[in-house]
């Protein structure tokens, strides 16, 4: 069916049929040649969504738009909406390119957590939306390194240097997150009307994972946050520091001061994990004591091996050391015992 104008009171209207698909629309104007060329565009993307497939007529900017509304995560797009603006979905190879283009100097981790992951993800929604296959795209390579969690030792000098700094919400945040499993944000979000002081609890919001746990709060930080030089207004943040940026400078400072290894806020959360495995605690509880979906993640990341090589000196501590007056039987012998 041929391109057809027509007009409803004194706006332009058309229909056009693309291969038995049969579209009605208003053009949104009375002029007859700005009409006619609304569409004739319209018709044109109408005939390359049908040539090249549903997804040639969609542009970032929809993918984008349409992932936010359905309320997913927005964090980083801002710099891909800008790079991408009304481009077309771009292929694998384009999206890992865009990621050294937007974050020249950045690493490989950022590359992977800041582009490749929300590009595909946001792509994906709308693919999916569209009955249309998925993409997958190339994750850059990651060097694993071993990272340093935090002691209780570490954590007890660094309280007592930012006490003595006159910093003693940077002192609780320190110890919040060493015996919670907090991550900074989470940390930093909590509100006065977040804590039970008095029921040893605090209300922790997993912003990573979109969800809440109760955390508890053993003896010696309830202590901590109890002296909090503070007004307990409901709605106040605890620890008084807007973002992660402007606690990074502050935290440095007092890790020089204090003379100790300068680790990371995050290797609290490292610490915690890492303590409660060596206490004998199931990684399945751990994970669910600090906020952790992954066990995997867990497991690789967070919990750390043991220095101490001389653990295998127990290894013995059983009658096969002490003699037991009993004859050695050969494995042979004893898998026929079995049988």
């Amino acid at each position: 069916m041929p391109l057809k104008l027509y007009r409803r009171g004194k706006i332009w209207h058309f229909s056009v049929s693309v291969e038995g698909n049969r579209l009605r629309r208003s053009t949104g104007t009375t002029e007859k040649e700005l009409a006619k060329r609304v569409a004739a565009e319209t018709e044109a993307k109408l005939w390359k969504r049908h040539l090249d497939g549903p997804e040639a007529g969609v542009t970032m900017a929809h993918v984008f738009a349409t992932y936010i509304d359905a309320g997913k995560p927005d964090r980083f797009l801002d710099q891909l909406i800008d790079f991408w603006k009304d481009q077309k979905i771009p292929s694998p190879k384009a999206i890992q390119e865009s990621a050294r283009k937007i974050y020249p100097d950045a690493a490989a981790a950022t590359w992977n957590r800041q582009v490749i992951t929300p590009t595909q993800a946001a792509i994906n929604h709308t693919l999916e939306l569209l009955d249309l296959p998925t993409i997958r795209v190339k994750r850059f390579r990651v060097e694993k390194k071993a990272k340093t969690p935090a002691t209780p030792e570490w954590v007890a000098a660094f309280s007592a240097q930012a006490t003595d700094d006159g910093l003693p919400h940077l002192a609780a945040l320190c110890q919040f997150m060493f015996g919670t499993g907090a991550r900074i944000g989470e940390a930093l979000a909590l509100s006065w009307e977040d804590l039970d002081l008095e029921g040893c609890t605090a209300l922790v919001r997993q912003t990573k994972v979109g969800a809440e746990r109760v955390a508890h709060l053993p003896q010696p930080l309830v202590v901590t946050l109890a002296n909090i030089p503070s007004n307990r207004n409901p709605d106040a943040t605890v620890f008084g520091y807007v973002a992660r940026d402007s606690v990074r400078k502050t935290w440095d400072n007092v890790i020089e001061r204090a003379g100790i290894e300068r680790l990371t806020a995050h290797s609290c959360r490292h610490g915690f994990a890492t303590v409660l495995m060596r206490r004998g605690v199931d990684i399945k509880t751990i994970a669910k004591l600090g906020g952790w979906k992954d066990v995997r993640t867990l497991l690789e990341i967070y919990v750390h091996a043991s220095e101490d090589t001389t653990l295998t000196e127990g290894i013995f501590d059983t009658n096969l050391a002490q003699g037991t007056g009993e004859k050695a039987v050969s494995y042979r012998k004893q898998m026929g015992k079995l049988a």
